[in-house]
């Protein structure tokens, strides 16, 4: 309960002058001043303080200055054994901290750094419950606390217990005492602190009955609702908190008053009620401008985690993601609310229920595609599935990333792709891994009939990551895969097309040459398959090829052996012109040593 820091007196020097000096001031004035209770200040010991008024209250007659100099020196006695106590605030208890595993990686996954927005649950339900409603540590009475002293020393009760004394004196004396709602919370405080918490209640509820707009009223009806809470008795507990949060924001109990009812009904199973404290506590927040990613303040960003936490509890107990859902729909959408899913998807995780948390973060992302938060969400579920070692998941979770969030979508429409560097990485590598996927499917032997779908799928998520990224560094040896899978395929024309973009159409790469060299395989693999027409155009296409290759590969070691087939391909096609001269290109470039198999018609 709240306590003061100074020494406080109604002009006690002045209360003791006029009592101790009869000539200079009649005992008949007193009646005539109006008591100072202006809180001062003063250098001299609380036991100076407290001599003061006693002699006031021994020498003075009675008057009206009485009650409340007995009430002063009630109070220092209280501050003489306890000293600056009961200051309304209420103690947390932390939370235990993440360990760098927990906080970076999912169980039976590889750790990475959690994406922005990922909720983090690393204690363990019970744990929470105890801790995040204040049942922890607490045990139920319903009698008074035995008082232990150092040597059974009953006299160091003394000062509360005279303080006690001095404040029934006041109250059944003096009944038009103008400070008495401040007597009884004194007297509920020293009871307190004795530990006779069912007495000090007792005086609590006096203090409500009596003095229902006391300054003191949110608080003692706090320290009321705790004591019910605490004790299980919840619908008393219901009814305090309730009537602090009644008072609205300018009590400065409002925020917990309305955390600890909604626990109130979350104990009694009524979860949609404890919901509306729950989203009234956060909008209480938003309304205060308070930022939900900050960091500075532990406490509050401890309480603020729990309260999304008991949302999970609540909602889960109501029916999972598709009650949120339900439940915004009906009270209106609130800017948190991803934050929410996110809590329900970990809350189930942790849990071990993978199917349930992945089904949270997609319904937000459903629900809301353009959110800045679902490419992160997103993520997740591809993370989840992975952790739960559910494959054919994986990979349709990592379709719909690719399909929702590639880089022709609607999203980036409205966000900047240079302001999402880890939705940029993980969609790059989400393409790459879709697309070795399907292609190693595509060469199982016992997946024969399903080679064209795994073709179908394999060469879309090679093009979709080359048109995303044409210039990355990997694109040229994805640009490689692609054409092997075609020549694979048997589609010699387009793998001799895509055999030439990667050698030719990127910065000088390692797998330039090869590609090149691979391109006139795959025309000559075509002219084979070709006849009339269509052969000499193969034919052609080979020796353009070849002509190209040996211009930008002339080291190669196969150079001066394509040379040769292109020189008998243009003589065959009555092209002597060309044929001369390609011929003279290999006389003059290569060794006699390097024009055997000239006539190969093969690479």
């Amino acid at each position: 309960m709240r306590g003061v820091r100074t020494t406080l007196l109604p002009a006690a020097a002045l209360l003791v002058a006029c009592a101790g000096n009869p000539d200079r001031h009649t005992l008949a004035e007193l009646h005539d001043v109006e008591p100072d209770v202006t809180e001062v200040q003063v250098s001299n010991s609380l036991d100076q303080a407290m001599v003061a008024y006693r002699n006031f209250l021994e020498e003075a007659p009675e008057s009206a200055l009485t009650p409340e100099a007995m009430r002063r020196l009630a109070d220092l006695k209280l501050e003489k054994k306890y000293g600056i106590l009961g200051d309304g605030e209420i103690v947390e208890l932390p939370a235990p901290r993440a360990t760098a595993a927990q906080a970076d990686a999912l169980p039976g996954s590889s750790a990475r750094p959690r994406a922005a927005g990922i909720a983090e649950h690393t204690e363990s339900l019970q744990e929470f419950e105890r801790r995040a409603s204040g049942e922890a540590g607490v045990a139920p009475s319903d009698g008074g606390l035995a008082l232990e002293l150092p040597g059974g020393d009953a006299a160091a009760t003394d000062g509360p217990l005279e303080a006690i004394d001095l404040y029934d004196r006041i109250l059944a004396e003096y009944p038009d005492y103008p400070h008495r709602d401040q007597v009884l919370y004194q007297k509920a405080r020293a009871f307190d602190e004795l530990g006779r918490t069912d007495e000090a209640i007792a005086v609590i509820e006096r203090l409500i009955a009596e003095y229902p707009r006391s300054r003191h009223i949110d608080e003692v009806q706090f320290r009321r609702a705790e004591y019910f809470f605490t004790r299980r008795k919840y619908i008393q507990a219901e009814e305090a908190y309730s009537a602090i949060t009644s008072i609205g924001a300018g009590s400065e109990y409002y925020e917990l008053a309305l955390y600890k009812l909604g626990w109130t009904y979350y104990k009694q199973e009524l979860h949609e009620e404890a919901l509306h404290q729950y989203v009234a506590l956060l909008d209480h927040k938003v309304s205060t401008g308070y930022d939900f990613d900050q960091t500075q303040d532990e406490d509050e960003e401890r309480r603020i985690a729990d309260t999304y936490r008991v949302i999970s509890l609540s909602f889960s107990n109501l029916g999972g993601p598709e009650v949120v859902a339900e439940y915004f729909g009906a009270h209106g959408e609130r800017s948190y609310e991803d934050r929410i899913y996110s809590h329900l998807g970990e809350f189930y995780l942790e849990k071990l229920r993978y199917a349930d948390a992945a089904a949270a973060y997609g319904a937000f992302v459903e629900l809301h595609p353009l959110h800045r938060a679902s490419p992160h969400f997103s993520m997740r579920v591809v993370e989840i599935y992975e952790a739960g070692g559910f494959a054919k998941l994986v990979v349709e979770s990592k379709k719909e990333f690719a399909a929702s969030y590639g880089l022709d979508s609607e999203y980036w429409r409205h966000f900047d792709l240079e302001d999402s560097p880890e939705v940029r990485s993980y969609l790059k590598s989400n393409l790459k891994d879709l697309a070795n996927h399907y292609h190693a499917l595509y060469q199982e032997p016992e997946l024969a009939g399903e080679q064209p779908t795994n073709f179908q799928e394999a060469s879309r998520w090679y093009r979709a990551y080359l048109a995303s990224f044409p210039e990355d560094g990997e694109s040229p040896a994805i640009h490689h895969r692609l054409a092997d899978l075609l020549l694979e395929h048997r589609e010699f024309g387009e793998a001799a097309r895509e055999y030439e973009r990667t050698a030719y159409e990127y910065p000088s790469h390692e797998r330039a040459a090869a590609a090149g060299y691979a391109a006139i395989y795959a025309h000559r693999e075509q002219q084979k398959l070709a006849s009339g027409a269509e052969q000499t155009e193969a034919r052609r296409a080979a020796v353009a090829s070849t002509l190209r290759f040996a211009d930008v590969f002339p080291q190669h070691e196969h150079a001066a052996v394509v040379l040769g087939a292109a020189v008998d391909d243009l003589y065959d096609l009555k092209d002597f012109e060309a044929a001369i001269a390609t011929g003279r290109k290999l006389i003059d470039g290569y060794s006699p040593s390097g024009r055997q198999g000239w006539h190969s018609a093969d690479p």
